[in-house]
């Protein structure tokens, strides 16, 4: 896949078939639209071409208000390299772009500068300055300029429509394996790992401390089975994400991940984190020996859960 940064860099792409979005968490149904994308590409022995924007619209706009991502930028790009798109293209969203007309914004860069041959979106899909451009409005812009539009409707899994924001709220919730569904892949954190108290290390279960992006969506607080990847390299896990309220009385948010069968000092690193099932609340105990019990009892559940799903 070839990124392409900023409308500067736009350049004419051999019979461009292309879609529009911010994709966000790229789940089931953005995979409905690619692969729609990727067919009509065969067709007509084209380029699939992904145009996105970053940073989030809302962002942009100081609209976000408690919005929280599924995916950052990289997140993104890594996904998409798995995909087999042949171009990515990543838009600044600024003020500037934000007051493009949906006729604009075809004419000027889907028309102009990429000389697209098909447009795809999804069934909801809207654009362009205050997101004025509906799929009737961009079939008139189909007709104007020579190219091809579909619009493919959403995916429905048990009658629901698979959407980002029933992702977001399903991670709030803690729901893992239903975010994980939705997604058709295991929901992820990419963190750097940072100095921490050195709590878990005292009571026997060393955890690497995460530091995430600030607009990145974190779980519902509890500890959850996970798996690590260091430096390419796979491990068990568990996560918690909470306070510590037992040991703890700032009252800070935090991640804390202990990998099973790991002795490595990986301060500074960039980890990954797959997530697979929550087990349990977050809860204060009397005792620092009672929270101990309870980590022991939360591992062996975990290694247990991993036996079963391999």
């Amino acid at each position: 896949m070839k990124i392409i940064n900023g409308i500067k860099n736009i350049k004419s792409i051999k019979k461009p078939v292309v879609t529009v979005g911010t994709f966000d968490g790229l789940h089931l149904g953005h995979k409905k639209v690619i692969d729609f994308v990727k067919q009509k590409t065969k067709e007509i022995s084209g380029n699939s071409v992904i145009v996105t924007f970053w940073p989030h619209p809302r962002f942009a706009l100081k609209k976000a208000g408690n919005l929280k991502l599924i995916n950052t930028i990289d997140e993104k790009i890594d996904l998409l390299n798995s995909f087999d798109i042949d171009y990515l293209i990543i838009i600044e969203f600024n003020n500037e772009f934000a007051n493009l007309t949906s006729f604009e914004f075809i004419k000027n860069i889907l028309y102009d500068k990429l000389h697209l041959d098909t447009l795809i979106i999804g069934y909801d899909h809207q654009f362009g300055k205050n997101r004025e451009g509906n799929f009737d409005k961009l079939k008139s812009c189909a007709k104007e300029f020579g190219f091809n539009i579909y619009n493919v409707p959403p995916l429905n899994i048990k009658n629901i429509n698979v959407s980002s924001t029933k992702i977001r709220n399903a991670l709030f919730a803690g729901d893992i394996q239903t975010a994980n569904k939705y997604l058709d892949y295991n929901f992820f954190i990419i963190g750097k790992v940072v100095k921490g108290k050195n709590i878990g290390s005292k009571i026997g279960f060393p955890t690497a401390n995460i530091k995430t992006d600030d607009y990145k969506i974190i779980p519902d607080r509890g500890v959850y089975a996970v798996k690590v990847f260091v430096d390419k390299k796979e491990y068990k896990g568990m996560l918690n994400i909470g306070t510590n309220p037992t040991v703890d009385v700032n009252n800070n948010l935090k991640l804390e991940v202990n990998i099973f069968d790991f002795n490595d000092n990986i301060y500074d690193k960039t980890i990954k984190i797959t997530f697979y099932k929550k087990f349990r609340n977050e809860i204060k105990f009397n005792k620092i020996s009672d929270l101990k019990k309870q980590i022991i009892k939360d591992k062996n559940n975990i290694l247990l859960f991993f036996k079963t799903i391999l």
